[in-house]
């Protein structure tokens, strides 16, 4: 119901004009967003560095209205892509199709990232195309299945609550693409998603380890413990080497987890969102995780 709420919330333009303009917001939004700049992003990328954590920028902002817009945030991304070329940064970034202009023309969108992709080779770096709904799911995989052989650069994201993932995932690893696994923050329909939270994490264990077994270095894309020792318990039955695969968390949630893998010798990637356009990946992550809202609301008293 709070979820429901919440991501209902997220969609809201008044409330989102409101929140990405007001200095309160602002303030509290950096617990999970690096800031409004990229300087700033680059910044927090390399102090994570420094503690043995490698990052995945992304530039927030989701459907855009124009394909100028969708220029924009291409442009974005490639002077992101060279700041962390050009300053050593153990980074990658990751992008959304509907930024890029997915809803207006998959022509330009492809054209767009395609223009991503190339520099990403150009530099030995990589490309993660995130997963929106499962409205979307049929065009990201084909996108980034034709820009991989084309490139070699570009990644895909699974999510578990998806009933098809099973067959993506096994596709992707039969092309060699690297995938991260996520269980999925959307509100998605009965006949497309399962519905209870005991059967995603079935299906999140099932996947891990096809990944594990055939993937291309995966990502486990995931906060819940239960999932996460799962993880460490199936590598070690099969002797996976930790640099074979990574585990990945959202920069500002589970600070202890995070330090507590990388002393124990496991790769760790944090994805790391920059921009002005916060407010919905924010309500998303409120969405997941109730503590979220009770951190937020008490910040919000002491004002």
């Amino acid at each position: 119901m709070v979820r429901a709420l919440l991501l209902f919330l997220s969609r809201q333009k008044q409330l989102r004009q409101w929140m990405e303009t007001s200095t309160t917001a602002r303030r509290l939004a950096t617990r999970f967003v690096a800031g409004e700049t990229l300087d700033l992003a680059l910044a927090l990328s390399r102090s994570l560095n420094t503690e043995g954590i490698a990052v995945t920028l992304d530039h927030l902002g989701e459907s855009v209205t124009s394909l100028d817009e969708a220029a924009e945030a291409r442009d974005v991304y490639l002077r992101t892509l060279e700041a962390i070329h050009a300053s050593g940064i153990q980074g990658n970034v990751s992008l959304k199709l509907s930024q890029f202009g997915l809803d207006l023309s998959e022509e330009e969108c492809r054209a767009n990232v395609e223009r991503l992709a190339e520099r990403a080779a150009q530099f030995g770096s990589f490309v993660r195309v995130d997963m929106e709904s499962s409205a979307y799911t049929d065009r990201t995989i084909g996108l980034v299945t034709d820009l991989h052989a084309r490139h070699g650069s570009v990644g895909a994201v699974i999510q578990a609550y998806l009933y098809r993932s099973q067959a993506d995932v096994e596709n992707l690893c039969a092309l060699e693409i690297r995938v991260r696994l996520c269980k999925g923050a959307y509100m998605e329909p009965a006949a497309a998603a399962f519905p209870s939270k005991k059967d995603v994490d079935r299906n999140y264990i099932e996947l891990m380890k096809l990944l594990l077994d055939r993937g291309t270095y995966p990502a486990i894309a995931t906060h819940d413990e239960k999932m996460i020792e799962a993880t460490k318990a199936y590598a070690a039955s099969k002797n996976t080497p930790r640099d074979r695969f990574e585990f990945q968390m959202l920069y500002g949630i589970r600070r202890d987890l995070q330090r507590r893998l990388i002393a124990e010798g496991y790769r760790l990637r944090l994805y790391v969102p920059f921009g002005k356009a916060w407010y919905p990946y924010y309500m998303r992550r409120m969405a997941e995780r109730p503590a979220n809202v009770l951190f937020i609301l008490r910040n919000l008293f002491r004002e």
